[in-house]
């Protein structure tokens, strides 16, 4: 399969759904800095996404831009601080930059609402 013919990949894609078609193809396929860029540009355009700024999270703790992931993680739980699986990735992030006794809590709350 030629990816130039992809509607995602060629040229610059300007709707957000269309950016948010090749973030996403881009983060399954495992180029996680690509798909950051490109999630950084659409979560900026549309700051209410909830799923654009975790898969920003994700994408930028793939690729070890950990301080990157926690500022995004922590804006987003303090608009939704029940959301398990932004609780779960940032204490995964505290723990892999070594801050055990930040990431607890976050690991606890993660499961006790089911993540």
């Amino acid at each position: 399969m030629n990816l130039e013919t992809l509607p995602w990949t060629a040229g610059e894609a300007t709707a957000p759904a269309v950016r948010w078609e090749r973030a996403t193809y881009l983060f399954d396929s495992g180029d996680h800095v690509s798909a950051a860029r490109l999630l950084a540009e659409l979560a900026d355009a549309e700051p209410d996404a909830t799923a654009v700024r975790l898969l920003l999270a994700r994408a930028y703790y793939h690729s070890a831009q950990l301080g990157r992931a926690e500022s995004v993680l922590r804006e987003l739980l303090e608009r939704t601080p029940s959301d398990g699986y932004a609780h779960l990735l940032l204490g995964r992030t505290l723990q892999r930059r070594s801050r055990h006794d930040e990431a607890a809590p976050h690991l606890r709350l993660a499961s006790a609402l089911g993540s």
